[in-house]
């Protein structure tokens, strides 16, 4: 059983990702790291997401028309940052995902609990 402090496999949350970055792109644009930092700070260090991970989940997204990216300097000196905002069909898609995550949550949550019945047999 892993310890409380230990951090989260990313195979577990792998499905959840582009629902973790929708969400905080529901709050206003984002760059990368700010993002990044975001998760590990909502997550309280549970869940830090890979620099190589999240660049696919907006290359995914992107494509899938969930996030648009465009780039400005704004606050960085004149160094140019690519920010990302959610798009309606975003809002749609982690609308769905949060719905999932419900329905999933309650399937694993009865195996976690011992079923429906609570009293499952253990195989010898």
């Amino acid at each position: 059983m892993p310890e409380n402090n230990t951090a989260i496999s990313s195979d577990v949350i792998r499905g959840y990702n582009d629902t973790m970055i929708l969400h905080i792109l529901r709050q206003g644009p984002s760059y990368g790291y700010e993002i990044s930092k975001r998760i590990r700070s909502i997550t309280e260090d549970k869940y830090i997401i890979k620099e190589t991970t999240l660049y696919s989940a907006f290359t995914r997204m992107e494509k899938n028309n969930y996030i648009r990216s465009y780039e400005d300097s704004g606050d960085t000196g004149g160094k140019k940052r690519t920010y990302y905002r959610i798009t309606e069909e975003g809002q749609r898609y982690y609308n769905e995902k949060c719905a999932e995550w419900e329905l999933t949550k309650d399937v694993v949550q009865r195996f976690i609990e011992g079923g429906e019945h609570g009293n499952d047999q253990k195989l010898s």
